[in-house]
């Protein structure tokens, strides 16, 4: 391109390029400042898209001098079509008004800046940034593909906004990318899905106080298999749509605290099989929509109770710690909202927690309420011998309750028998009757005082001895099975 076909607004340019001198184009009205109405800037700021692109690939460089696209204000015209073309000078198209979508697919950059500026879009997939990738501020019109990047330093999307993609397309795409840093969108705004599939992040995703929606389709956030060396922050974000999280490892805290996730019908957050260090949800109204927390394991579960929605899938959760520390029974109303229904690991897991903790008695609360939970999948006479078990010992976990039972029978089998003494079998052999060792004799199925076979009651007496035999034999076998699974369970 000859120096004499350009307008004295892109000579300037030209013309600052080897030396890295800046070229500011804005003025000092709201107009002259709005990138977003770049459309209504004269030719004074106006600069063509292929001025741009002979700048950055075949432009001549002054010896001693660093050359650099510094450029604020300018509406670019046309397409900047710089595909799989290497860029070796840092690029700063700042508070920029873009005419058609920037096409960077392939390309190599050593740094590039857009910050405040306006496009249509960005079509950038497989790109490689040596540097920092800064797109803070950006008003996108429609989607963002940068999937499969390599951005060795950090990709900053401060308070960016995109607008809905066409139908099928992910609002913003970086599936795939590698980022050497992190990942750096507090306040982001998009219409559609955001789609971080298979990324590998070196550092921490800051997404805090961003607004996901998914637009005409269902997923909001898609970041099954993301590895993240950092964390992975999404506090006080408003999601509307499915956050899938399938299968991501993030080494620090994955941050749901202040967070409103709404997917009505659906599920809000699926996070199964993921590998998180520390998961926190905490501080938010419930989620509208299903947690998915299946076959995921985590050190520490931040969990607060208020936060769980109406339906949960915790099949096959691990995690070491739980907190913060509540009282058994609020933690159970989760494990009774399972879709799966009865689930015995959940409970397992819920009683492991409680017990390295050293909370034995919300450990054994847990126990009891799985063997009730257990009770409803077992046939009818399964049931029958739970109630039982529950109500004579709490399946092992009320002992005192057995106690109880015996002091109450002992009482009226006493009191009946020493009113009404029954007959002697044998007179001249028979020891002196005693009201209370007769009753201990027929409720003890192993010890004997030499009470029971003496003698013989009759009528109602005899059904009220076979009534004590019974229920000396139901105790007893209860309480056998209530220590067994208590010492097989330690």
């Amino acid at each position: 391109m000859q120096i004499d076909d350009m307008t004295p607004a892109e000579e300037r340019v030209w013309r600052a390029f080897p030396r890295g001198d800046d070229v500011d184009f804005r003025g000092p009205g709201p107009a002259d400042e709005d990138p977003a109405r770049g459309a209504d800037w004269g030719p004074e700021r106006t600069v063509r898209a292929a001025v741009v692109r002979a700048l950055l690939l075949s432009a001549p460089q002054e010896d001693g001098e660093t050359a650099a696209l510094r450029l604020a204000g300018a509406r670019i015209t046309g397409v900047l079509d710089l595909k799989y073309g290497e860029v070796d000078h840092a690029v700063r198209l700042s508070d920029c008004s873009f005419e058609n979508v920037p096409v960077l697919y392939g390309a190599r950059l050593r740094q590039l800046n857009l910050r405040d500026s306006a496009l249509p879009g960005l079509d950038a997939a497989t790109l490689r940034v040596d540097g920092v990738l800064r797109m803070s501020d950006c008003l996108f019109e429609g989607p963002v593909r940068l999937g499969g990047a390599q951005i060795s330093g950090a990709l900053f999307m401060d308070r960016a906004d995109i607008g809905e993609p066409p139908a099928g397309q992910a609002a913003l795409q970086l599936n795939h990318v590698t980022i050497g840093d992190g990942l750096s969108a507090p306040g982001l705004r998009t219409r559609g899905e955001v789609r971080l599939t298979g990324a590998s992040i070196a550092g921490t995703i800051d997404l805090n106080g961003a607004r996901l929606e998914a637009g005409t389709g269902e997923v909001a956030l898609d970041a099954e298999t993301l590895t993240v060396e950092g964390d992975v922050l999404l506090r006080d974000v408003d999601v509307l749509g499915w956050v899938g999280l399938r299968g991501a490892r993030v080494a620090g805290r994955l941050d749901l605290s202040h967070a409103r996730l709404a997917n009505p019908g659906g599920t809000a957050l699926r996070a199964s099989s993921c590998t998180v260090g520390e998961l926190w949800l905490r501080r938010s109204p419930p989620m509208t929509g299903a947690l998915n927390l299946r076959r995921a394991q985590l050190d520490v579960l931040f969990l607060e109770p208020d936060v769980v929605p109406e339906e949960v899938l915790l099949n096959s959760l691990v995690y070491t710690s739980l907190t913060p520390h509540e009282p058994a029974e609020r933690r159970l109303a989760m494990l009774e909202r399972d879709r799966e229904g009865y689930v015995p690991h959940a409970y397992e897991q819920l009683t492991a927690a409680y017990r390295r903790i050293g909370d034995d008695d919300a450990a054994r609360v847990v126990q009891l309420a799985k063997q009730r939970r257990r009770r409803g999948t077992l046939p009818w006479y399964g049931r029958l011998w739970g109630y039982v078990q529950d109500a004579a010992v709490g399946y092992g976990f009320r002992p005192l309750r057995a106690a109880g039972w015996l002091v109450s029978l002992l009482v009226i089998g006493s009191v009946a028998y020493a009113l009404h003494h029954p007959q002697p079998l044998k007179a001249d052999e028979a020891p002196q009757f005693n009201p209370v060792f007769y009753t201990l004799d027929l409720l003890l199925p192993v010890i004997s005082f030499g009470q029971e076979g003496a003698f013989a009651p009759t009528g109602g007496y005899q059904w009220l001895s076979y009534t004590l035999v019974l229920t000396g034999w139901i105790l007893a076998t209860t309480v056998v099975t209530g220590i067994t699974r208590t010492v097989s369970r330690q």
